[in-house]
């Protein structure tokens, strides 16, 4: 089994983990010393080198997105990191502000210096009001003792950070979106290019960074490029949160490195809830395409998902048993994609409507086959024709699930309805179905 690796997590446990001196007891703040003493164009070599992926899903490297930033011409730089975790099975990001919000402020530090920003904005999503005021609390604390704000520690560098709360729109998680609500505009999508590394925030050279790729960096630093390669992948280093939820017996966060199985996973957390069969999961959230039982075993990096048919996305691992209508779970999810659409463009404007429209038919037994061409079609004509990722998302679920049960969609039309006896987990094999 694949042993967990507790380093962004190494002290949630403790009583008052969130607290600067808990930090500091944990080696806090060495790695922002360490590397105010290098070069910044060190810095960024080195997470370059660390092949550091991005943690919020896309697996873009950092170190690479950081170079792709305009060269500097003597006005303002800026580093935002994108907090406003909103994807549906995704709670890696939250958990993690909550109770070390001090690695992810002094991995803003050093990224910041790396890339010649002296103010970085953190985007939370608004709903979590008690992130919000304990990120606030833990950037005051910093301040206090000097690792934020002008002249830090007398090196004569400057990083200052403003904590901003988003209004809970899921599309703000969409980077030049975030953007636009950061400078108090209506937050849709923007016409790329130019890139936010060109003209991002305040059209400005920006990076847009993921709360866990940034809250990585001072591990980096710290230890040392071979110490982060030697965990993961070849192509996929490192560690990452792995959240697992749904029917489990012990649900949580699972820090681990990438390419451990969702098989070494569940074992860890106790096996599925009350010895139900797994039936079919999510490997990064409702936005990818669901896997079942036959992927227990395939390597969880990039690589290896995307192989497989799905991507690793933001390690949401949403586990659904043997009693759950597959059915049922992606109208929810369309439900969701439907109502979070912006409304800026027309495919997914539209077409997360009548996505919406179709398979709340089919749930409901009305309708024929051919719903499920049109679901496919209309899914085609959505995919990679959105302004952003929400469209292709919102396609995801429903593809692979008619991928992987077809038959229960037809089920529901030869029942005129949901026929799912969660007790009779045969219901849906195509031999019933055929009888």
């Amino acid at each position: 089994m694949t042993q967990l690796t507790p380093i962004l997590s190494k002290f949630w446990d403790d009583p008052q983990s969130w607290t600067l001196a808990t930090y500091e007891r944990h080696d806090g703040y060495r790695a922002q010393a360490k590397a105010f003493a290098m070069e910044p164009a060190a810095v960024l070599s080195a997470v370059k080198d660390s092949a550091l992926r991005g943690r919020g899903g896309a697996g873009f490297p950092t170190g690479m997105k950081w170079s792709f930033m305009s060269p500097p011409d003597g006005g303002a730089r800026y580093l935002v990191v994108n907090a406003d975790e909103s994807e549906p099975g995704t709670c890696k990001d939250i958990p993690l502000m909550m109770a070390n919000p001090h690695v992810l402020i002094e991995g803003v530090a050093i990224s910041s210096y790396a890339i010649g920003c002296e103010h970085a904005f953190i985007y939370l999503r608004g709903e979590v009001t008690h992130v919000y005021r304990r990120l606030l609390r833990a950037v005051e604390e910093a301040y206090a003792a000097g690792h934020l704000g002008k002249n830090i520690h007398g090196t004569g560098i400057t990083v200052d950070i403003t904590v901003h709360a988003g209004a809970g729109a899921y599309i703000c998680g969409e980077e030049t979106a975030l953007l636009d609500s950061l400078e108090g505009r209506r937050g849709q999508p923007r016409s790329k290019p130019p890139f936010p590394g060109a003209a991002g925030l305040y059209a400005r050279p920006t990076s847009v960074n993921n709360v866990e790729s940034i809250a990585s960096v001072p591990g980096i630093i710290l230890e040392g490029v071979d110490w982060f390669k030697s965990m993961g992948t070849e192509k996929s280093t490192g560690f990452g949160i792995f959240s697992l939820s749904g029917h489990v017996t012990r649900p949580g966060q699972y820090e681990a490195p990438l390419g451990i199985t969702l098989r070494e996973l569940l074992d860890m957390a106790g096996g599925m809830r009350d010895g139900k069969a797994l039936k079919f999961w999510t490997p990064g959230g409702s936005s990818t395409p669901i896997f079942t039982a036959e992927h227990l075993d395939v390597p969880l990096d990039f690589e290896s998902v995307g192989a497989a048919g799905s991507m690793l996305g933001t390690r949401a691992l949403q586990i659904f048993d043997d009693t759950v209508c597959v059915v049922r779970a992606v109208d929810r999810w369309t439900d969701f994609y439907k109502h979070e659409s912006c409304g800026k463009c027309t495919p997914c404007r539209e077409g997360t409507w009548w996505l919406k429209q179709i398979l709340g038919r089919l749930e409901h037994g009305h309708g024929s086959e051919a719903d499920l061409d049109k679901l496919l079609d209309i899914c085609d004509n959505i995919l990679g024709r959105s302004f952003c990722a929400l469209g292709d998302g919102a396609t995801s679920c429903i593809t692979s699930s008619i991928q992987y049960f077809r038959e229960e969609y037809l089920a529901h039309l030869e029942h005129g309805g949901c026929p799912f006896d969660p007790q009779d987990s045969t219901l849906f094999s195509k031999e019933s179905v055929s009888a």
